[in-house]
């Protein structure tokens, strides 16, 4: 466990220091961008396929389902709300008479 975390810090680090190294160049950053998506695209499926495979998961699908919506919404708004409040306090412009 406490390894693992050592391992993902340690990649986290180097993908740091290699992104200091590239800097803003345009043509490098639409590629990571691209790569990025996949990446994620890719752990989406992958994490389907885990789901889909577990019976313990599929036998309690309903249940599971309900409780997933109510802490879907439930994180949904609160993150709306946060975004609000964030635009609010810090990034509007004050109108001045």
């Amino acid at each position: 466990m406490f390894q693992d975390i050592i391992i993902v810090l340690a990649i986290m680090i180097l993908g740091l220091g290699i992104g200091l190294f590239i800097g803003n160049r345009p043509k490098i950053i639409k590629i990571v961008g691209a790569l990025t998506s996949f990446s994620i695209f890719l752990l989406l499926f992958l994490l389907g396929i885990g789901v889909g495979t577990n019976d313990k998961i599929i036998n309690n699908l309903p249940t599971i389902g309900i409780q997933a919506l109510i802490l879907s919404f439930g994180a949904v708004l609160g993150s709306l709300i946060c975004a609000w409040f964030t635009y609010k306090f810090f990034f509007q412009t004050k109108k001045v008479d």
